[in-house]
């Protein structure tokens, strides 16, 4: 087995038994990463600084839009992957099989997984690289999925925000890319299942185009034009408006409601995933 992959399997079996991965805890339960002021400051100020230096990148490039050797994603992130995404690909990382089953058959449309018709609608809010919500994607959201999703119940809106750190918001771009074409889902899966230390640079172009590789059916080459585009940067900027019209200041952060009524926040400055389970209860015994 290659070295990575035995250590992102190290890192997922540890996950299982270790309590959420988070840097402080409160009474009544561990806190949910939460953006500083001077944080949220800056980071219109970072995600125009990406911006820039995606079009420098696509304007040095010979190849136009593929970003070339600039961009979020390189030509050389791309070297020796297949054209087509595979969890059977050699190089597939840790969970490909379990992330590709887990949304096998359910609508996806951009960021909305479920049927559109679904009376509740749940939003969730992610950063690429926070901790906890690496915990709630893969201990808690398959439940999720299972139960209230899967079934016609509920739709889920996913919301990648980003605020921990310059790999947060170029992060984020490659599940934007995936969800281009309909398998966000199973990306942010793979990213989470995958993680590494938060702001260590394990989020990478590189990995952000392994994990991609890992996802079946994406297509690569528009996968990798789309990370890279003013398309995926203006989606990232529409949700960090949103993001700050509710005054969202930590992820993971869920709001719950009728779908195309007012949603509520479902979740606290403390970690506790009851809490959606129970609104997501309330709202379908009242729709």
């Amino acid at each position: 087995m290659p070295s990575g992959k035995r250590a992102r399997q190290q890192r997922q079996a540890a996950a299982a038994t270790a309590p959420p991965p988070v840097r402080s805890k409160g009474v009544g339960g561990a806190r949910a990463r939460q953006a500083s002021p001077r944080a949220l400051a800056i980071g219109g100020g970072i995600a125009l600084a990406i911006v820039i230096a995606i079009v420098l990148g696509v304007v040095l490039s010979s190849r136009g839009g593929t970003g070339g050797s600039g961009g979020v994603v390189s030509s050389s992130d791309m070297q020796g992957l297949p054209a087509t995404g595979s969890q059977s690909w050699a190089g597939a990382v840790t969970g490909a099989s379990e992330a590709n089953s887990l949304f096998k058959g359910i609508p996806q449309h951009g960021l909305t997984l479920g049927d559109p018709k679904a009376p509740v609608t749940m939003e969730l809010f992610i950063d690429a690289q926070c901790p906890v919500c690496q915990n709630y994607e893969v201990t808690q959201l398959p439940s999720i999925v299972h139960k209230y999703i899967a079934n016609g119940k509920v739709q889920l809106h996913l919301q990648p925000w980003a605020f921990l750190g310059p790999q947060s918001f170029t992060g984020r771009r490659g599940i934007i890319a995936a969800a281009d074409q309909n398998k966000g889902y199973e990306y942010a899966k793979l990213l989470y299942d995958n993680q590494g230390q938060e702001e260590s640079g394990w989020l990478s172009g590189r990995e952000m185009a392994i994990l991609a590789a890992s996802v079946n059916g994406l297509d690569l080459a528009k996968w990798q034009d789309d990370a890279n585009s003013s398309s995926s940067q203006a989606t990232a900027s529409a949700v960090d408006k949103v993001a700050t019209q509710k005054n969202v200041n930590s992820t993971p952060t869920v709001f719950v409601g009728p779908t195309n009524g007012k949603l509520q926040q479902a979740t606290g400055s403390t970690y506790d995933p009851s809490q959606v389970v129970q609104a997501l209860n309330a709202a379908i015994a009242n729709s």
